[in-house]
């Protein structure tokens, strides 16, 4: 009876992921890290249509580990993390672009960028005498690494990449969907492919500065894969993905407000839950839709 009436301890970790006592103060402080969240939300939504269409999921993952390096080198000699993180993605990219023009060819140059990547990052940052929590923010993502001076970077960085997408949108679209024919047809196909790694490498430059190297799929695949579920409109999708990427972006970083671990567990965890309802009603469509047929299709027979 006593027991029922005392207060029930909340869990320590509990605390570490969800702790909203100063939550206004620190709305306040990082509204940058709120920004940067919302253009990289754009930018992965966006470019992401384009990863999945051309089936890059695996050489974004390996233009973040050349990425993560560019930035660790960046640290570690005093140039800039983000100005190593752009070198980085864009050699990166334009060595995919160039050697894998086809899919097993490109499969191959990035899984042998990939180790070589991590392993000089990491030797990088093994050599870097500075705090652990940069080293650890290259990897996992970091809050509150937003000033005034990266935020005015990430967002010429993310109108580069969203221009360019938009400029080359439409010749993009019909390359991705049919090479063949678009070069066929007078479409620069090759042209088009490095110029769209290019900005897929500007588009991972900025995604590692938000969220780490680790889980740069979660803004530029994940998003895009659930929109692509549950819709095949070339406007439709789109605007999805580039929803589910800011909502998964700035709810995640909301969330870590509140939090002492890193923003990249909220983000992923958020963009992960999209895709699972996408897929649900994806799921339901198709079985709604074959019902329909199998009831117009006996009431021909009959």
């Amino acid at each position: 009876m006593i027991a029922a009436v005392l207060p029930v301890a909340t869990p320590d970790w509990w605390l570490q992921l969800f702790n909203f006592s100063d939550y206004g103060q620190l709305l306040v402080l990082l509204q940058n890290s709120i920004l940067a969240g919302a253009l990289l939300g754009v930018v992965g939504g966006l470019i992401g249509v384009f990863v999945m269409s051309r089936d890059l999921a695996f050489a974004v993952h390996g233009i973040s580990e050349l990425s993560f390096a560019g930035a660790a080198a960046g640290l570690l000699l005093g140039v800039g993390v983000v100005e190593g993180s752009i070198v980085g993605s864009i050699v990166a990219a334009a060595l995919i672009g160039l050697l894998g023009s086809r899919a097993r060819d490109r499969n191959s140059i990035t899984a042998v960028l990939m180790p070589f990547g991590l392993g000089l990052g990491i030797l990088c940052l093994a050599l870097y005498p500075g705090r652990t929590s940069n080293k650890f923010g290259l990897l996992t993502g970091q809050i509150v690494a937003v000033d005034d001076p990266k935020l005015t970077s990430l967002a010429l960085i993310s109108l580069i990449v969203v221009v360019g997408l938009l400029v080359v949108w439409r010749p993009l679209t019909f390359a991705s969907v049919d090479a063949n024919v678009a070069a066929a047809r007078g479409v620069p196909v090759r042209a088009l492919s490095l110029v769209f790694m290019l900005l897929l490498g500007l588009a991972v430059a900025v995604s590692v500065q938000v969220v780490g190297a680790l889980l740069v799929l979660s803004v530029l695949v994940t998003p895009a894969a659930a929109a692509l579920r549950i819709s095949r409109s070339p406007i439709v999708v789109p605007v999805l993905s580039t929803v589910f990427a800011v909502v998964s972006l700035v709810g995640g970083i909301l969330l870590a407000l509140g939090s002492s671990v890193p923003i990249s567990p909220y983000v992923t965890t958020i963009s992960f839950l999209i895709y699972v309802v996408c897929r649900v009603a994806s799921s339901r469509q198709a079985r709604r839709a074959s019902s329909r047929r199998r009831i117009v299709g006996s009431g021909e027979v009959g």
